[in-house]
């Protein structure tokens, strides 16, 4: 028994070409690109693109962008060439699984349910924020208490009245995972198809909002571009380095948490009709189509509205409050992009959802986790017990978690998993040069190794405090690994 016995590729490759007995092959290249951008757009540019302006970069947060871009590019260079070759659910658990063992396959799979679990969460809570913007702006009716729609940790002080309000929990967070996870677990393909007609509807504002707003941009909120390096302190009393190369990393790091769509694309391998040709397709052509827009709509945002904006009135719901602060005859369109906003990060959490179930099936199925949740579905074929869990699990951090903070840990938590990616690549090039490779990542190991570069200078920005969550995070998996995954897994133990 040994914690790094790897899994046969004969085994996971057998296990690809049975799935008609498991989870059903109902996407194609499209429904993936569109998966990916459905993950993609969503609180990441909507939210986090005003927070990483407040707290890192001010207007050079278009740079950090650029930075996340590239070491997505480089990661997803190499996600697609291990989806291509092993089409099985589980994304990078899967592929350490088969390159470097079962322990790091392991935490891995443990940091992947920071990824996405968290992930959920951070875009249930700005699907929180949002509503309550559509209640006052848009139906003028009385917004959900304070109380009612944030979590026990976050305070508010009117600045009119000095009454300071206090949280207590995330209803409306909490009701958007749940009405999700009830929709995975009816069918993959109808969530795709939702999934697909809210993506038009987020691309269309996007522009609408970048074409638009490039005529109210004022040159003085992007003077200077790189703000003098300071330390800028939240309001829940938290330091940031602000300004100079360690803000734009910083930033980069934030709105790193945008860009984590195209990885989910890699769990829905084992429900694509041609794999090998439509995962490239999907993990790159989503990654291209969202940096662009992303790049230009930073550009508008910090152009139209300032910095302080950002730290004040602007903080929730920012897109609207620009708007309606700045854009003058375009209040219509402020109404328009928060009502589809809430279409927009209802189909980025049904992608966060769809990713974590696919990795507790995968995990169960190897006896990492219990049994059940490998159990499918009799008649809709998906994996409904680990959908009951993950919205148990999903609603409890959005309902008492701040957004920040789950923000920073998703984000800490998908470039870890990056690094692992990156590595799998050099060392299944060693091991398995014979593999059938659909697509092949250029210039190995030299990419692999430029992603992990990047991939940890983003981790080195998000400064000491999510190095702190990470390492927690991860000696929790390693104490559930020894006491339960070491003893049940079936790779180590077949009779069980």
């Amino acid at each position: 028994m040994s914690i790094w016995k790897k899994k046969p590729l004969a085994q996971l490759l057998s296990e690809a070409s049975e799935s008609e007995k498991g989870l059903k092959r109902t996407l194609t290249a499209w429904s993936l690109v569109a998966l990916g951008i459905g993950a993609i757009i969503g609180a990441g540019l909507f939210v986090r693109t005003a927070t990483a302006a407040a707290q890192n970069a001010g207007p050079s947060v278009t740079l950090g962008f650029i930075v996340a871009a590239i070491g997505c590019a480089l990661a997803g260079l190499c996600y697609a060439e291990l989806s291509s070759s092993i089409p099985i659910s589980g994304s990078a658990y899967t592929y350490t699984y088969a390159t470097m063992g079962e322990l790091l396959a392991w935490i891995i799979g443990w940091d992947l349910i920071l990824e996405y679990a968290v992930g959920a969460a951070t875009v249930g809570i700005a699907w929180s924020e949002y509503l309550n913007n559509l209640l006052v702006n848009v139906l003028h009716m009385s917004p959900i208490p304070y109380s009612l729609s944030h979590s026990p940790f976050q305070h508010f002080t009117d600045p009119v009245t000095g009454v300071v309000s206090n949280g207590m929990i995330n209803l409306p967070a909490f009701f958007i995972v749940a009405i999700i996870s009830l929709l995975l677990i009816k069918g993959t393909q109808e969530s795709a198809f939702v999934n697909g007609l809210i993506v038009i509807t987020k691309v269309a504002i996007v522009i609408l909002i970048i074409g638009f707003g490039w005529h109210f941009i004022n040159p003085a909120n992007h003077t200077p571009y790189i703000p003098a390096e300071s330390i800028y302190t939240d309001d829940q009393g938290i330091g940031h380095n602000f300004g100079g190369i360690m803000g734009v990393l910083g930033a980069a790091g934030t709105v790193f948490f945008a860009f984590i769509g195209f990885d989910a694309v890699s769990t829905a391998a084992q429900e694509t009709k041609n794999p090998k040709r439509d995962m490239p397709i999907g993990i790159l052509g989503s990654l291209a189509v969202c940096t662009v827009l992303y790049i230009l709509f930073a550009h508008v945002l910090t152009g139209v509205a300032t910095v302080e904006d950002f730290r004040t009135g602007g903080k929730e719901a920012s897109v609207a409050f620009a708007i309606n602060k700045y854009m003058i005859g375009y209040e219509w369109l402020a109404q328009f992009v928060t009502i589809a906003i809430l279409a927009g990060f209802s189909s980025v959490i049904l992608v966060m959802l769809l990713g974590q179930s696919r990795v507790f099936y995968s995990m169960g199925k190897d006896g990492l986790l219990p049994s059940f949740f490998g159990d499918l579905h009799s008649k809709y074929k998906t994996p409904y017990k680990a959908n009951l869990v993950i919205l148990v699990i999903v609603g409890l951090f959005a309902a008492f978690i701040p957004g920040d903070i789950v923000g920073d840990m998703t984000s800490i938590g998908t470039l870890f998993a990056f690094i692992l990616v990156c590595i799998s690549v050099i060392v299944l090039r060693k091991t398995e040069p014979d593999l059938k490779r659909e697509f092949k990542t250029p210039f190995v190991p030299l990419v692999p190794i430029l992603g992990i570069i990047v991939c940890m200078a983003m981790i080195y920005g998000l400064g000491w405090t999510n190095w702190l969550r990470l390492g927690v995070w991860l000696l929790l998996g390693l104490g559930f690994y020894f006491l339960y995954s070491k003893n049940n897994s079936k790779l180590n133990h077949p009779d069980k």
